[in-house]
């Protein structure tokens, strides 16, 4: 019997690309990789499901499921963890200094159930105690026009969101019509260094080292979702896919640590690997359920709370069964 052919897309990881390249193999499968930036991949998949396999933001996928679509089934790869407080953007007009500034303030976002803007939200109640209502929430895209929310809402009614089609958070930031803005993508007029946008945090690493420290929460961005379809008549992929993905990040991550030669263009790198295995582990970068325990949970309350999961979901119930235990000798 020839291998399973199946369609995964994804972005460009090195964490994940032996597996793409064939350097690992799934078990069983022959896969085809399609390589998208991961807006593209998440628009294409939740509303057409073109693919397979997919890449998936955490926060539309926990809104599916949460609202009782349960046309994909998850696994617990991760391969896009960011800590975010280096995502909350201010403009130079407004006297905006610190979390609790933001109380009666303006603030926008691209979209409410984008995953980057569901944590931040989330530490900006559970840190520093900065309530949703006391928030008027903008939605409009970062740097174009016409973006518009992708997921089903359920937001409090104490919670103020409205909608900016004509314009972007960027132009907004400038002109000083919104105090800050919670983005995954930072703005243009950041990036072009013109000194109307700033962040928060400018000091996000300490800060965000600080937070781990604190609440062992270490942000996960985007998930692995298979189509239900796909899972039902093979249920033995998700395993072995889980399997797959664990050893092509292990590979990865002894490059990160090889001291021998410059595998990836970035000086000092061993010793920064270092640093993080001190304070994180060995395996700093987590698969499988009960590694990332604490920040499922985490964003799973922050989820609800903010009005993304019409119900308050378990973390158990969001991945394949199969990828819950493993075999002992």
């Amino acid at each position: 019997m020839g291998k399973l052919p199946l369609t995964i897309a994804i972005n460009d990881y090195d964490h994940v690309r032996d597996l793409l390249t064939g350097r690992v193999e799934a078990e069983g499968i022959e896969l085809t990789a399609l390589n998208f930036v991961v807006e593209e991949i998440f628009y294409r998949f939740v509303n057409f499901r073109e693919w397979d396999i997919s890449e998936m933001s955490m926060g539309k996928y926990v809104s599916l499921r949460a609202g009782g679509d349960d046309g994909v089934i998850a696994i617990p790869v991760f391969p896009s963890r960011v800590f975010r407080h280096s995502g909350i953007y201010v403009s130079s007009k407004s006297k905006v200094r610190e979390p609790a500034d933001l109380r009666g303030k303006r603030v926008g976002v691209p979209e409410w159930s984008q995953t980057a803007v569901i944590y931040m939200t989330g530490l900006l109640v559970e840190e520093y105690g900065v309530s949703l209502d006391g928030i008027e929430w903008v939605q409009a895209g970062v740097n174009e026009p016409g973006r518009t929310e992708t997921a089903r809402l359920e937001i409090p009614n104490r919670v103020k969101l409205v909608r900016s089609s004509d314009k972007t958070l960027d132009s907004m930031l400038r002109s000083g019509e919104i105090d800050a803005a919670l983005s995954a993508h930072p703005p243009d007029s950041f990036v072009a260094g013109d000194g109307s946008v700033r962040r928060m945090f400018e000091n996000y690493a300490e800060v965000e080292r600080a937070y781990y420290r604190k609440t062992g929460i270490f942000p996960i961005m985007h998930t692995i979702a298979l189509r239900r379809d796909v899972y039902e008549k093979n249920r033995w992929i998700a395993m072995n896919l889980l399997t797959a993905f664990e050893r092509a990040k292990a590979r990865s991550l002894e490059r990160l640590g090889e001291i021998n030669t410059s595998r990836i263009p970035l000086p000092w790198l061993p010793t920064r690997t270092a640093e993080l295995q001190a304070l994180m582990g060995v395996d700093f970068w987590p698969y499988g359920i009960e590694g990332s325990r604490k920040t499922l949970e985490a964003f799973l309350r922050f989820a609800h709370h903010q009005g993304v999961c019409q119900r308050m979901l378990a973390v158990d119930e969001l991945f394949a069964p199969e990828t819950a235990t493993r075999f002992r000798v």
